[in-house]
C-alpha cells in the first residue's frame, strides 16, 4: 500500500529542455551562420525536423551548438524570414511546412551551390559521371528520408 510519504519519495520532476535536433559539425574556414542555416535546412528537407515541431530558442540554440547568441539570433531570424520557421505567439517558434520556391530561388541554387560542387569535384579530380552519380545517390537518400517521415 502506498502512503503519502512513499508517493512523495517517488515523485519525478520533469523539465522541458530543447535540444538541437539537427546534426551540426563546425568546419573551419566557413561562416558559422551559413553552416548552421545549411544544417537546419537539411534537417527540414530530410524530415529530421517536422512541420509543427518546436524549434529551440535562440539561447538554447547558442548553448547547444556552442555558438555566439548573436549568431544564433541571426540564424533564427533568417529562417523565419525565409519561411522555414514560423512564430506562433504564446506558443513557440515551430518548423513550418517546407516553403515553396520563390522566383529566382532555383536559379540562385544553380548559380552558387552547383558551381561550388563542380569546382570541388574538379579540384579532387572527379569525373563528371561520378559527380552525377553521387548527386543522384544523395537525392535518392533524401527522398527516402522524406518518405519515411511520419
Amino acid at each position: 500500500m502506498l502512503t503519502e510519504s512513499s508517493i512523495d519519495a517517488c515523485r519525478n520532476i520533469c523539465h522541458i529542455i530543447y535540444v538541437t535536433l539537427f546534426r551540426f559539425k563546425l568546419r573551419p574556414g566557413e561562416s558559422i551562420f551559413d553552416q548552421v542555416v545549411y544544417a537546419a535546412k537539411k534537417a527540414f528537407i530530410s524530415g529530421e525536423l517536422s512541420p509543427g515541431q518546436g524549434f529551440p530558442s535562440v539561447r538554447a540554440l547558442a548553448a547547444d551548438l556552442k555558438i555566439h547568441p548573436n549568431t544564433a539570433h541571426k540564424v533564427v531570424q533568417y529562417l523565419i524570414q525565409e519561411r522555414w520557421l514560423e512564430v506562433r505567439p504564446g506558443v513557440d517558434t515551430v518548423v513550418a511546412e517546407v516553403p515553396a520556391a520563390r522566383a529566382g530561388d532555383k536559379r540562385r541554387v544553380l548559380d552558387q551551390e552547383v558551381e561550388q560542387l563542380v569546382v570541388e569535384a574538379m579540384r579532387v579530380g572527379l569525373e563528371e559521371a561520378d559527380l552525377l552519380e553521387a548527386v543522384k545517390k544523395q537525392w535518392a537518400r533524401l527522398e527516402r528520408m522524406e518518405v519515411a517521415r511520419p
